[in-house]
């Protein structure tokens, strides 16, 4: 059952394949800041999945974040977030990241829970209604 208050974190180690140079968001060896939101969005989505009715999901609709620090290769990052609010079927999170030595970005990240079965039917409309 979800509920305002739930947590959870994850974690990482900064590789190569997390960094600006390699996902093209910058040019240095350093955690990248796409990295770092697609942490903070599976951290969120990890937080409430084994809450949710069967068939049920959640998509991604928002997030809001600041990249405060560089954080180098071989370093771990950990990720925070808490559920704030329920309303209806949009959820909004509170999400920190930190690395080994300091606090390297925070944000607000926002989720709609989906029924996964249409919400691929509609898509898959999307996909018919541009070859027409």
């Amino acid at each position: 059952m979800l509920k305002v208050g739930m947590k959870h974190t994850e974690k990482m180690v900064v590789d190569r394949e997390s960094t600006a140079a390699h996902v093209g968001s910058g040019g240095l060896e350093v955690f990248a800041t796409p990295s770092m939101i697609a942490l903070m969005e599976r951290t969120c989505k990890n937080c409430v999945d084994g809450q949710l009715e069967a068939g049920k999901g959640t998509v991604g609709i928002s997030i809001s974040t600041n990249h405060k620090a560089a954080t180098p290769l071989g370093m771990e990052v950990i990720c925070e977030c808490e559920l704030v609010e329920i309303d209806r079927s949009r959820l909004s999170f509170e999400v920190k990241c930190f690395d080994e030595i300091e606090q390297i970005g925070e944000g607000k990240h926002e989720r709609f829970i989906v029924d996964n079965e249409k919400f691929l039917e509609n898509v898959n409309k999307k996909i018919e209604n541009s070859k027409k």
